[in-house]
C-alpha cells in the first residue's frame, strides 16, 4: 500500500486513530482566527486528489464556520406575525459557505477545489485549495492554467465548484435530474 491509502484509513476515523493528536488540534485551532493560511495540507492525500501541487502559486487556507442554524434579517416594516419568521434555511452547505469566505479573503485567487477536516459542537473547520491566477508559474503549468481564463472568475461565488455543483443537483445526470439544468430557477421560467 502506497503512503495516501495509510493516510486515507487514518483520516476514516480520525478520533479513534489520532487519540490526544485530535484533540489538541481542536483546542489549538478554536484559538486562531476564522481563516488561516496553512503551509502544508492537513489531509494530503485528499488535497492531492482535489489538484493541489506543492508549487509556487498554490495556497492553502484553514476556514472556520459556526455550525447551527441561520438568521433572516430583521424586517424593516410592519407588524405582520408572517414577517417574524427569523429562521432562515439556506440552499448552501457549509463547505460552500466556507469557500466563499476564503475567497473574500484571498481576492486574487480562485477557489480550486475544497475538503472537510474536522468539526465539534461548535464549528466545521474546511480546508479551501487557492490558485493565484497572476502568478507566472500557474500561467505557464498547462494542466492549471484553464483558472487564469476570464470565464472562471468568482467561481466560488457562482456555485461552479464541485461542492456547489454538488449541492445545485448536479452531480445526478439523466432520469430524474431533468430540472436541474442548467439551473432550478431556469427550468421554473422556460416552464412559464
Amino acid at each position: 500500500m502506497g503512503v495516501y491509502k495509510y493516510i486515507k484509513q487514518i483520516w476514516q476515523k480520525p478520533k479513534e486513530n489520532l487519540g490526544d493528536i485530535w484533540q489538541q488540534r481542536l483546542i489549538k485551532w478554536r484559538r486562531q482566527p476564522s481563516t488561516v493560511r496553512i503551509d502544508r495540507p492537513t489531509r494530503l492525500d485528499r488535497a492531492r486528489a482535489l489538484g493541489y501541487k506543492a508549487k509556487q502559486g498554490y495556497i492553502v487556507v484553514r476556514q472556520r464556520v459556526p455550525r447551527g442554524g441561520h438568521t433572516r434579517q430583521k424586517p424593516s416594516g410592519g407588524r405582520r406575525p408572517r414577517n417574524y419568521h427569523r429562521r432562515l434555511n439556506l440552499a448552501i452547505p457549509y463547505q460552500v459557505i466556507a469557500e466563499q469566505r476564503a475567497a473574500k479573503k484571498y481576492p486574487n485567487c480562485e477557489v480550486l477545489n475544497s475538503y472537510y477536516v474536522a468539526k465539534d459542537g461548535k464549528y466545521y473547520w474546511y480546508e479551501i485549495i487557492l490558485v493565484d491566477v497572476s502568478h507566472p508559474v500557474i500561467r505557464k503549468d498547462k494542466t492549471i492554467s484553464w483558472i487564469a481564463e476570464k470565464q472562471h472568475k468568482g467561481r466560488a461565488f457562482r456555485g461552479l465548484t464541485s461542492a456547489a455543483k454538488k449541492a445545485r443537483g448536479l452531480a445526478k445526470k439523466g432520469k430524474g435530474a431533468e430540472k436541474v439544468r442548467p439551473s432550478m430557477r431556469a427550468n421554473k421560467r422556460r416552464a412559464k
